[in-house]
Parts: structure tokens; sequence; C-alpha cells
């Protein structure tokens, strides 16, 4: 942002018109100016206006602060910003909650087709027609690539109706849709999001630097290579989206002064070779963004990648297996988080699978249990909880069961896997007991290990009595 003559003045253009407001934390309303410069802030909300001088470094910048949203009521708000003569005014602004909704292609995927790669959601016609939900607002953050932080970013805040919900990201509209149904209130999106990006690329330089594993796996190569000396335009390319800090320098630090409820992350298929190293680097990736939205606590609910075949018809393979044990680590290591399993509704021959709908609403359910206190609401999946072994049979036990283990098929569970003393996995054949899976093979006689969906690509039938699916795993040795 730049200040053109000695009496203007400019609004960061994360400030915009049809934008939502968070809800009970303070509005930062900031730009630029003419060092000196006076300028008077006033929000319907509140009958105080602010005054501010803008820097030495011809920055001004003010927080206000903001009520609580009203369930029902959606009272459009304005904004004006003066300065001698000079008015910007803002209009049609809700308060609600605000969600940050980042990652690679599956955020990035929207209603409508993008073909030949994207096929759009499940019936995405009938979707687009029903999207009137003017409180419901979208900022989609203009992709683009810096080798420092940005001051601002390009983007605009739009108003949900059929007319733009072809646009918005399906698993950011699906998810705000289920919230605002629950809530009653506004609910603002802002989509930072590219198709093939790298973990790595959306997170800081001192974040990289401070690590020194992260920092000699991925800044270090990049740095003493030649690609780091290219010159950096917005054309996207299949090596540009996978280049450390880029994305984190031009489309997440602009968003620094914006207040967010929690952030949503799916991604995960460009990192899928890093599974050794993944748990550690979006642990630093969640802390670097907690640090810069100054909220320690964020909420962060992310999606475990859903079964791929990666053109390889081998179901015996499980380096996909690895990475998605990788991502359900980072519950353990870093609180405040959720991953929410896709294992049931993929198509393996499809990386970006159409049912964003389930996606969306898996991730609404675990926002409405843990951030707007839904009381008892199942929102997870069964988990291994441990397993006996009677002579030649295994019982797996399981927690988060719900109102009881089922198949969404009728049939038995599926991939399941055992194991003797030489560590060969075979098929098992599964019933259910209870909370129980009880597991046999004719090829394990005396059985010492189970792995459940660990494989590249099977689509399973496990799931409790509220149809949320039971999560991969392997016992070791």
């Amino acid at each position: 942002i730049v200040a053109h003559a000695s009496n203007s003045f400019t609004v960061a253009n994360t400030l915009q018109s049809n934008m939502v407001v968070q809800q009970g934390k303070p509005l930062v309303v900031w730009g630029k100016a003419a060092a000196g410069t006076k300028l008077n802030i006033q929000c319907s909300w509140q009958q105080k206006g602010f005054e501010t001088i803008s820097d030495k470094a011809g920055t001004w910048k003010v927080g206000m602060p903001v009520p609580m949203a009203q369930p029902g009521v959606f009272t459009p708000h304005h904004i004006t910003v003066q300065s001698g003569g000079e008015i910007k005014r803002f209009q049609n602004i809700l308060i609600g909650d605000v969600w940050l909704c980042s990652g690679q292609s599956n955020m990035d995927m929207e209603l409508k087709p993008f073909l030949p790669w994207l096929l759009g959601t499940d019936h995405y016609r009938m979707e687009i027609e029903n999207a009137t939900y003017p409180q419901i607002r979208l900022f989609n953050v203009r992709t683009d690539f810096k080798a420092a932080p940005q001051e601002d970013c390009g983007g605009s805040w739009t108003v949900c109706s059929p007319q733009t919900a072809p646009y918005f990201s399906a698993v950011a509209y699906f998810f705000a849709r289920q919230v605002f149904l629950k809530k009653r209130i506004p609910i603002g999106l802002v989509v930072s999001s590219v198709g093939g990006s790298s973990a790595q690329a959306w997170i800081s330089r001192d974040m990289l630097t401070a690590d020194k594993m992260l920092h000699q796996k991925y800044l270090y190569s990049y740095d003493t290579s030649l690609r780091a000396r290219e010159p950096l335009d917005s054309v996207v390319t299949f090596e540009k989206v996978v280049r450390p800090t880029l994305f984190y320098n031009a489309m997440i630090y602009p968003l620094r002064h914006l207040q967010f409820t929690g952030a949503l992350w799916y991604q995960g298929e460009s990192n899928r070779s890093d599974s050794s190293a993944y748990t550690h680097l979006n642990a630093a990736l969640i802390r670097n963004w907690r640090t810069l939205f100054n909220q320690p606590q964020m909420p962060f609910y992310y999606v475990q990648v859903a079964p791929f075949d990666w053109g390889q018809k081998d179901t015996t393979l499980y380096d996909y297996a690895l990475f998605r044990e990788a991502q359900a680590k980072v519950r353990n290591v870093v609180p405040h988080t959720g991953m929410v399993v896709t294992m049931d509704i993929a198509d393996p021959t499809d990386i970006h699978p159409r049912n964003k709908q389930e996606v969306g609403y898996r991730l609404a359910k675990m926002a409405l249990a843990n951030v707007y206190n839904e009381p008892a609401l199942v929102y997870t999946g069964p988990e291994y909880a441990g397993h006996t072994v009677e002579g030649a049979m295994v019982k797996v036990r399981f927690k988060n069961c719900g109102s009881g283990l089922m198949t969404n098929d009728g049939q038995p569970p599926r991939h399941f896997y055992i194991a003797g003393a030489d560590g060969v996995f075979h098929y098992a054949q599964a019933k259910i007991e209870k909370e129980e899976v009880w597991l046999q093979s004719d090829k394990v006689t005396a059985p010492v290990a189970v792995r459940y969906a660990f494989t590249n690509y099977p689509v399973t039938n496990l799931e409790n009595a509220e149809g949320f699916p039971a999560v991969p795993f392997r016992s070791h040795f």
C-alpha cells in the first residue's frame, strides 16, 4: 500500500465492504498515509470514534472493540475512515466468526468443475442453486509468491449467493453452512490455498531457520540451489508452489491484523514422501501461525489425506499410510488440534474426491463440539485402544465408538490384517462384537500384530453409528 499524495491515505485490502468482522475481539483497521497524517475511524456499532496519526514509516493502525454476535441478528454495519476532506466508507459489514482456510488443491477446489482436473463437488448444480446464504462471506486471497513478507495481499470479499458460490472453496463453504445453520451467526471465510503447495511454503523463514531439522531439510537445500535466484512472478508452476516460505510471505503474513476463530487445513499430498518429518513440519506451521495471529491456542482442524493409488495398482504398498500416520500424530504433539478422517468417502483413482459435503460437515462437527461447546456431540470416529490375543484370535478394542460400532454397508469390516512373529501380514476375517472387532486368519496361528487400513488406498466401511469412520492404525511389534 502506498500513499500517493500528502493528504491521501489507503486502507489495507483485507478490509472491505461485505466483510465479516470477528466477534468479541478488537478489529484492527490499518493502512498507509504520509507521516503525521491524522485519521478518524468510526464504526456503526458504537458511538465513540477513534483517532490516530500515521507514524514516520507512513503506517497507521487502530484497534476497536467488537461486540459479540447475537444469533439471528444480521444487522449490516459500516466503517468510515476520514482524513481531511477524504472519506473511505465500507458497507454491508456483518459481525460473526471468521475462519482461515488453507492448504492445497482439495481446500482450493471450488463447488464448480475446473476441467479436466476437478470434476466439481457431488451434485454441484443443485448445491450452487441453493447457495443463498447472505450471512456467509468469502475473502479469496489472490495467489502470489514473495521472497519477503508482504504488508498486504490481493483478494476481495464476496457475499454467498448462487452467482458467487461456484467460486467458493467447497470444503470451506460446506463447513460454513453447517456452522451457520447451527449457530445462526455470520461466518467469514478467508481462503488462502494453492493447488500443489507444500507445507513448508506456508511457514515463515524465521520459523524454518530456528529449527535445525527443518532448516537442513527444507530451507538450506533451497537457499543453496539455483532456484532461489529465479525471479518470482505470479505465474503458478509445479516447482514454485513447493518452495519454502513463499506463500507465507505473500498469502499468510498480510493477514496478521485479522482476527480468526480458528484455522482449517487440508494439505499433504505434496509432502507425501516426507512422512518422517511431516509431524514436526506441520506442528511448526501451527505454532508459526498462532504466534503471527497472537492466538497461542487458536483451534486448528485438519483433514487426513484420502485413499489414492498414485497410479500404482498395488494393494500392499503403504507409503501413503505412513504419511497418514504422521498426520494423525500432530494431534498428540500440538494441543487444540483435531483431524478429520476421509477413508470412507474417497475414489482411489481421483486425488480430488468429490464428496466435499462430508469433509466440511465433519470439520464443522469438530468446531461445534470444541469451539461452540455443543453438548455431548460425537465428532470423531472409532480409534484403536489396544488389542488382546486369545489363541489364533485378535480382539481389537476401540474408543470413540459413539452409539456403537457398525459398517456403512452392512458387510463385515474390511482392511484388517494380522501378522505372526515373522512380520508377514495376512488379510483377516473381521466381525464386530460390541466395541471390539475380532480378527482371524487361517494363515496366522499365533498373531502378534494388527493393522487396519494401513495401505495406500483402502476405502473403508468401519464407523460408529454417528457415521464417523475409524482411524487407520498399526500396532507395533
